[in-house]
């Protein structure tokens, strides 16, 4: 079996290809979009790796997929079909319901962290909100699928609520000393 070249030079001067073959720059919207979603599943990996919870691993795990699946569909330009399906959306809503049910009411924005772990799901929070952003943005431009959009939205919302989840009762209220 011949190895794989890591490098090949292609892309010294600031362009790459797409998954059809295409060369676009690096910094292409579509580019933008598919990277952001790489390094939320980078952020992912992290938390995963520091979580005990053998449930929400494997639930995690899951949105690793998703996630690989979402991305193979932004770096292909005309894509034909979903990358993802409703009944995943349908599992991110119910893991939402979970997590909410299980917690006090909010009465003010908390301040994100106070553990390792809740940090770093309120990390994944905020990448997967960029990289919501970058969806709307690409899809300015060409048609992005509509599941797509809306399970990156629901998964920010499942990172807010683990993150909560994981402080285990010591959110911070945000103090207004703005007022």
């Amino acid at each position: 079996m011949k190895k794989a070249v890591i490098y090949t030079g292609t892309g010294d001067c600031g362009s790459t290809s797409l998954a059809g073959g295409n060369r676009v720059p690096k910094n292409h919207c579509r580019v933008e979009a598919y990277g952001t979603i790489d390094e939320l599943n980078a952020f992912i990996g992290l938390l995963a790796a520091s979580l005990d919870d053998s449930c929400t691993v494997a639930f995690i795990e899951k949105i690793e997929n998703d996630l690989l699946c979402i991305g193979s569909y932004i770096a292909t330009e005309n894509a034909t079909c979903s990358p993802i399906g409703k009944e995943r959306i349908e599992a991110i809503e119910k893991a939402i319901d979970t997590l909410e049910a299980a917690l006090p009411q909010m009465h003010s924005f908390i301040l994100p962290g106070h553990s390792d772990k809740a940090a770093r799901a309120n990390v994944c929070r905020t990448v997967c909100r960029r990289a919501e952003r970058q969806l709307v943005a690409l899809a300015a431009e060409c048609s992005i699928d509509a599941l797509a959009m809306v399970y990156m939205n629901r998964l920010s919302d499942y990172f807010f609520l683990l993150q909560r989840s994981l402080m285990q009762g010591t959110e911070k209220k945000w103090q207004k000393p703005c007022k």
